[in-house]
């Protein structure tokens, strides 16, 4: 059987930047309802911040199924107790196969390890898939707590202490 793995993993690794290049032509993509340029896609990662998810600011996770490299998310400390769970993706070729509710297990996971009793995010409208998603797995529609041109919808979640996610399974 086919393996989930979730580990951190450096945001510059030849995995984590593809995968991140990825994300951002995936939401870029929607958000403009045609396929982002690469130009686009080097400027829209070009100053994104993606250094601040290295302790103790924040993690960087890569998920692998079966050895592949397939899924990537981040956790940044907005302050002492809550971290903002970030740049969640999942390649289109590994959806359905139980890889997201591990990444955000681990993504929470790492959160905790850094000190967080609290994860937040932001997300758009558009992204139905994701919001489902975060539904699911226990997060609500909160107050904005920061403001910026994608941000249209924000979820909360409490972190409950030593409640660790599994950071592998059997699919």
């Amino acid at each position: 059987m086919t393996t989930w793995t979730m580990a951190p993993e450096a945001f510059d690794s030849p995995d984590a930047g593809v995968l991140r290049r990825e994300y951002y032509d995936e939401v870029a993509s929607r958000y403009w309802k045609r396929p982002a340029t690469a130009g686009e896609i080097d400027q829209g990662l070009t100053g994104d911040g993606v250094e601040q998810l290295t302790p103790p600011t924040g993690q960087f996770v890569v998920g692998r199924y079966g050895g592949r490299a397939a899924a990537c998310g981040g956790v940044l400390m907005l302050d002492a107790e809550r971290a903002e769970l970030t740049r969640v993706f999942l390649r289109p070729a590994f959806r359905g196969r139980q890889g997201a509710g591990l990444l955000l297990a681990a993504l929470e996971d790492a959160a905790r390890g850094l000190g967080a009793r609290r994860m937040v995010l932001n997300t758009r409208l558009d992204l139905i898939e994701a919001r489902k998603l975060y539904l699911r797995h226990g997060y609500a529609e909160i107050p904005a707590y920061c403001s910026g041109p994608y941000m249209e919808v924000w979820y909360g979640k409490a972190l409950c202490p030593g409640a660790a996610g599994s950071r592998g399974a059997q699919a």
